[in-house]
């Protein structure tokens, strides 16, 4: 059974370019969730592990396609030995692996960003002169660039997720809403913690619709981020609390 507890409220409308139907979480977009990795995340693992700092890093980043992987081989040439604690080791061995074939599939395995110690290659561990987490990230803030153009999709996006369906006779629905475990496959289950499920990653300044505001219009377009803004600011809508937040 649906308990009150977990319920959200969505908003939706037609896109007028195509035949599509945008929907949107504004439960979690209109929350104050926000990253809080290095300052209390627990990470992905089985269990807790605040002290590795490796955040979502622990098992690489699966490539969408091979734009996608063009664009962290780009970024790489820029990112120096300063920045990347592992740079040594991705300049000699490379920086990608192949991942697990599903076997009940005939397309090609993913390709994987390559590990190192258990964790993604591009990972910067705790002590590390040039600071822990991601290089890519951290070389881009540097060089004045958005990290979003540096890393591989699903790096930029979690916790925010973009997915598509089609019907019968060609319309499609775009969903925007919060990543959640079930998003991981069946190794999401395992996790020991996950932060849209953390009372103190609900703690931004601004609401997520607003500090992840380039994220959401590399998704899905200024225009569809202008009118989505429009309606979860409508000013008669009094928003229910996310669930991670409720009593």
């Amino acid at each position: 059974m649906t308990t009150a507890d977990s319920v959200h409220e969505w908003i939706s409308f037609e896109d007028p370019t195509e035949q599509r139907t945008w929907v949107f979480d504004a439960t979690y977009l209109r929350s104050n969730h926000r990253c809080i990795y290095g300052e209390g995340c627990q990470g992905v693992l089985d269990a807790p592990a605040e002290e590795m700092a490796q955040g979502c890093c622990s098992y690489g980043a699966h490539f969408v396609d091979d734009d996608d992987v063009q664009t962290v081989v780009r970024a790489f040439v820029k990112v120096e030995p300063r920045h990347m604690q592992f740079h040594a080791k991705a300049s000699k061995g490379g920086f990608l692996r192949p991942g697990d074939a599903d076997q009940d599939s005939d397309e090609e395995p993913p390709t994987v960003t390559r590990l190192v110690d258990d964790a993604c290659i591009f990972l910067n561990r705790p002590g590390f002169e040039g600071g822990a987490g991601c290089a890519l990230h951290i070389a881009a803030l540097e060089m004045g660039e958005r990290p979003l153009d540096w890393k591989p999709n699903v790096c930029w996006q979690v916790p925010i997720r973009l997915e598509h369906s089609t019907d019968e006779n060609g319309h499609v629905t775009s969903r925007l809403r919060e990543w959640k475990r079930r998003d991981w496959g069946e190794g999401g289950d395992d996790f020991g913690w996950w932060c849209t499920e953390a009372p103190e990653a609900f703690s931004g300044t601004d609401a997520v619709y607003v500090a992840s505001r380039d994220e959401i219009v590399e998704l899905v377009g200024q225009p569809i981020y202008d009118a989505m803004v429009e309606q979860l600011e409508r000013p008669e809508w009094v928003p229910v609390p996310h669930p991670t937040l409720r009593p």
